[in-house]
């Protein structure tokens, strides 16, 4: 049987997420990088299941739900609430220090961004020493969760059973209808 109406709820459900969590993160400035390029999903279906799948960069988990500090956990921030925290042994040592700036690569975030802060003499500070001051600062103070999947996913997720049900009742009759005519 052919849920061609089905289809068409999941896809533009799928679709929906994917723009506008790529609109939260043009919105908060973090649009046009990596993170908002590999957005994505992916729909499979065979004879009697579905699968849809979102894709993201590996990292879009860490944005979307926040990581918490190591020393502070202030709660009046929603990475209070994450899973995540800095600290927690199970990531690569010095991964997001490399992430800022990696001085093997001579590549990174502050170098892609051409973001350098100058020191008290006026002379710009090095990307290394940079790194390294704002990943300290991340570490110990986390990162702010800015929910720009899970908004959208969850509000797309409100109205899906409601439509799905409409869809799968058109393909049912549409089935029962051109069914009769053969």
């Amino acid at each position: 049987m052919d849920f061609k109406n089905v289809d068409e709820i999941l896809l533009s459900f799928a679709q929906y997420v994917v723009d506008a969590s790529k609109e939260n993160l043009t919105k908060d400035k973090k649009g046009d990088g990596d993170l908002y390029n590999s957005l994505s999903y992916t729909f499979d279906k065979s004879q009697d299941q579905f699968l849809l799948d979102f894709l993201m960069e590996d990292y879009g988990v860490f944005v979307d739900k926040g990581v918490k500090g190591k020393t502070s956990t202030y709660p009046e921030t929603s990475a209070a609430l994450s899973q995540f925290q800095y600290g927690s042994g199970t990531g690569e040592k010095g991964g997001l220090t490399k992430a800022l700036y990696n001085a093997e690569t001579k590549k990174g975030w502050l170098k892609k961004k051409k973001f350098q802060w100058r020191d008290e003499r006026g002379r710009f500070m090095s990307y290394e020493s940079m790194s390294y001051i704002i990943a300290r600062s991340i570490y110990n103070k986390g990162l702010k969760a800015n929910l720009f999947f899970t908004t959208p996913f969850e509000f797309g997720l409100r109205n899906l059973p409601i439509n799905l049900k409409d869809a799968f009742k058109l393909d049912i009759e549409n089935a029962i209808i051109f069914g009769e005519k053969k």
